[in-house]
């Protein structure tokens, strides 16, 4: 197993890139349904109204006309004739939150193994280094 010959900070540096490559491989999941859904909803013909991702409305007689997109968090929003607003449920709920706990742990693991690469180098600096034998002859 690899991760056992290394050391603690190199293993905390391994794991904050992962957990940051899946933060964003998350994000980038997100990111594909928002724009299949720009897609769909920019599909003109007769079919075109109301905008397709929008269908699904949270109350009877709530007609959309136009959408949004929002990136942070990733969001479809659909806009009505008076003004308001509601999500569409085109990006699925666990990829905000996981996005967001995966950047954060990613964040707490690198400055995690910037503390302990500083505590090694203040190890270092204490200990004196062993001095050679001197050979007199």
């Amino acid at each position: 197993m690899l991760f056992l010959n290394l050391d603690r900070g190199s293993l905390l540096r391994g794991l904050a890139l992962l957990s940051g490559a899946l933060a964003l491989a998350l994000y980038c999941w997100g990111l594909l349904h928002v724009f299949g859904a720009v897609l769909e909803a920019e599909d003109g013909g007769a079919d075109s109204a109301p905008v397709r991702p929008c269908r699904t409305t949270p109350a009877k007689g709530v007609e959309a006309v136009d959408y949004t997109i929002g990136y942070v968090p990733l969001r479809f929003v659909c806009e009505t004739r008076g003004g308001g607003s509601y999500v569409s449920d085109r990006v699925p709920g666990y990829v905000n939150p996981g996005a967001l706990g995966f950047a954060l742990a990613g964040v707490a693991l690198a400055v995690g193994a910037g503390y302990e690469a500083e505590s090694t180098a203040r190890r270092a600096a204490a200990t004196p280094p062993d001095e050679a034998p001197r050979i007199t002859g």
